[in-house]
């Protein structure tokens, strides 16, 4: 898209910090309600905060979009409707959301209500952008990982991209991170990470490390660049950062966008309201390795002082006068004074209550009059240009100009504050839909290699990787296996190559592809394969379900965020299945934790583990494009409590099977899991927070 300026979009947690934001000259805010926030650990805000929030921002200008970015349960519906009503009627600008389910409810309650895809939803190629653009998104917000020229073949599409410019990063791709919800039960997706990449994490032998600990994202100087390329939003991560942060923040974006720099001042304010040993750009240069990983020092908190909080504290103390106006007022002996106030979309027309008298002493002149209306202090506006036409020999007193200048300005804000009126519907959640009632018991597998004992031949569906060796995969298919492929979950500038791919091995007779995004979903529907959607979709309610049938998809593998009970009140009519066995994985990177050490992909081998500080061992497998790390015991779920499941089909996920799962034949792998120490039965029974 061709973008003319490009909007600085600013975090907020509350609203000290909506203050610190708009009068440092942000163009729009984000922020989250009490629920259904990624960052639920913020203040976030109420309805009547929120309310408060939108009007202050729409009177100067200023646009909000409300996140509703988690993962959400059946049983929620109910307080998820009411969040969305609430955000309705505020008048916020777009709902950003990363739930299927949820985009669904919010279209039925208020069908204009633009949706901007959250960057959990996990796109990060051309055609995950196409799908949303398709469903009628209005923006997408595009994984953190993305390189310059990746986020630049998606601006093609004619859909706003929104583009992370300063602020954490994670190590996992967002969407993709089930790290702090496997250790604690605190699902990031549903916004109560814990942060465990910020642990000590140790790989290649250290003593210790933070093989997790990525430095903040800035890519503020390269906001030129971003708009030339079609980026249409800039936003500054951090919504439980500090009013200070917000303010410095957004004021180097908007000195960068407006004047081609930062000035040394802001940019020394920015690295010490909040740094790990310094910034990195490496995503957006393409240049990912050791130099992008960092932690928080002791240097980095001390900068941080309450002098410099407090000079940050200054710059937004004041009300800013952002908003032009015209106006014209006309006074006549005996009648009522009235003045006109315009911002070029609306027009205020107010009359005075007290009649202009013939003057006995000092008449009232053009100059005074024009001075006392202009006195536009504590408001968003200033005067442009002001047209007094007053009688001759004319008095009035000072403060009915007062009040005049008063109530103009107080209607003006009313007309601003409100700019949608959204049409909203009432929909009943309450109404069950009737749980699945599933027909038949599938096992499926899902593999890294086409070395497979013939008790594979067994299982329904095999799916190898995508990019297998195509003698392999026609060997197999000849012995009698039922096999599908594997889509990449990261394909980050791989989208040719697995277009290309697919092309091949449909032509070798493949029909199943395991799709674990929205691209990858995308790229097999074009071509006519059948759908089979993975764990990383995040499905987890009926309303995703619907969904899913409703793009196309087969069957779909369930979120392993899911409890059983759960589980089986889902409703809906497409089958669904779980993950019964596995190394689960807990992280999708993009960035190898091999790389905080140096070590080269030559010397890995794609045989290396990660150590925690209390001694675990997490294996770090690689696709050529991106790593999982895995988690450190395997999953495990025992045939007698499928049996008790409302779902089509259990996949075996072997991830490590060349090295460790060393074993020939399925029937054989179940006698020996059942023997081994130690595994997990993961969130199916707990559940996440």
């Amino acid at each position: 898209m061709q973008i003319d300026k490009i909007e600085i979009l600013a975090p907020a947690g509350g609203f000290d910090s909506v203050l610190a934001a708009v009068r440092s000259g942000a163009d729009a805010v984000y922020l989250g309600e009490k629920e259904f926030s990624a960052r639920s650990s913020a203040h976030n805000f109420d309805e009547n905060e929120l309310k408060e929030a939108v009007t202050y921002c729409h009177i100067h200008g200023v646009k909000v979009y409300v996140t509703v970015n988690t993962i959400v349960f059946d049983d929620e519906f109910d307080r998820l409707r009411k969040a969305i009503e609430i955000a309705a009627k505020a008048d916020v600008d777009a709902l950003i959301v990363q739930n299927m389910g949820v985009a669904r409810l919010a279209r039925q309650i208020a069908p204009d209500l633009p949706l901007h895809a959250s960057t959990q939803m996990s796109i990060h190629t051309v055609s995950g952008v196409k799908a949303l653009y398709e469903m009628g998104f209005k923006r997408v917000v595009l994984s953190r990982e993305m390189s310059r020229d990746e986020i630049r073949a998606c601006a093609e599409i004619p859909v706003e991209l929104e583009v992370f410019v300063h602020g954490a990063l994670c190590m996992s791709v967002s969407g993709q991170c089930y790290f702090s919800a496997m250790l604690g039960s605190r699902s990031g997706n549903r916004g109560s990470c814990a942060q465990t990449c910020r642990l000590p994490f140790s790989v290649g032998g250290q003593k210790a490390g933070h093989a997790l600990s990525l430095k903040d994202n800035s890519l503020i100087t390269y906001l030129g660049d971003m708009q030339q390329i079609g980026v249409a939003s800039a936003k500054i991560e951090g919504r439980m950062k500090r009013p200070e942060y917000v303010a410095a923040a957004v004021r180097a974006c908007v000195e960068q966008r407006d004047f081609g720099f930062v000035t040394d001042e802001t940019a020394r304010l920015l690295r010490g309201v909040f740094s790990r040993t310094g910034f990195t750009d490496g995503y957006y240069k393409g240049k990912i390795g050791k130099e992008m990983f960092g932690t928080r020092t002791k240097n980095d908190v001390v900068s941080a002082d309450e002098k410099l909080f407090a000079q940050l504290r200054a710059s937004y103390k004041d009300e800013i006068r952002n908003i032009p106006v015209n106006g014209s007022f006309t006074a006549k002996i005996g009648e009522m004074p009235a003045l006109t106030v315009s911002d070029g979309q609306h027009t205020i027309a107010v009359t005075g209550d007290v009649k202009a008298e013939q003057a006995l002493k000092v008449p009232l002149s053009e100059d005074k009059c024009r001075a006392q209306l202009g006195k536009t202090g504590g408001t968003a506006y200033f005067w442009q240009e002001l047209d007094c036409r007053i009688e001759d020999n004319l008095s009035l007193p000072l403060s009915a100009l007062n009040d005049l200048r008063r109530a103009a300005f107080e209607k003006l804000n009313a007309e601003r504050s409100v700019t949608h009126h959204y049409e909203i519907h009432t929909v009943d959640v309450s109404v069950p839909i009737a749980p699945y009632q599933p027909q038949k018991q599938q096992t499926r597998a899902r593999v890294t290699g086409t070395k497979l004992g013939k008790g594979f031949k067994a299982l329904d569906l095999v799916f190898v990787p995508l990019f297998s060796d195509t003698r392999e995969i026609e060997r197999l298919q000849k012995e009698g296996y039922s096999i599908g492929v594997e889509i990449p979950r990261g394909m980050f500038g791989r989208e040719a190559q697995i277009k290309a791919q697919l092309e091949t091995v449909k032509a070798l007779g493949i029909r199943h592809v395991l799709c674990g995004n929205l691209g990858a979903a995308y790229l097999a529907k074009e071509r006519g394969f059948t759908l089979h959607g993975g764990f990383g979709l995040n499905l987890v309610n009926t309303r995703d379900l619907l969904w899913a049938e409703e793009f196309g998809f087969a069957d779909v593998e369930l979120s392993f965020e899911l409890t059983f009970e759960r589980l089986n009140r889902l409703g809906g009519n497409i089958p669904r299945g779980i993950i019964s066995y596995g190394y689960l994985p807990v992280m999708l990177c993009r960035s190898c934790p091999n790389k905080s050490a140096g070590i080269s992909c030559k010397s890995c081998k794609n045989h290396s583990k990660m150590t925690d500080r209390k001694g675990k061992k997490f294996f770090l497998k690689c696709d050529g494009g991106c790593t999982e790390v895995l988690n450190c015991v395997p999953l495990f779920i025992a045939e007698e409590e499928l049996s008790n499941l409302s779902t089509n089909f259990n996949i075996w996920r072997f991830s490590v099977e060349n090295y460790v799962e060393k074993v020939e034949t399925y029937p054989d792998f179940n006698r020996f899991l059942m023997l081994k120490e130690h595994f997990t039965r993961g969130l199916y029974l707990r559940g996440v927070e």
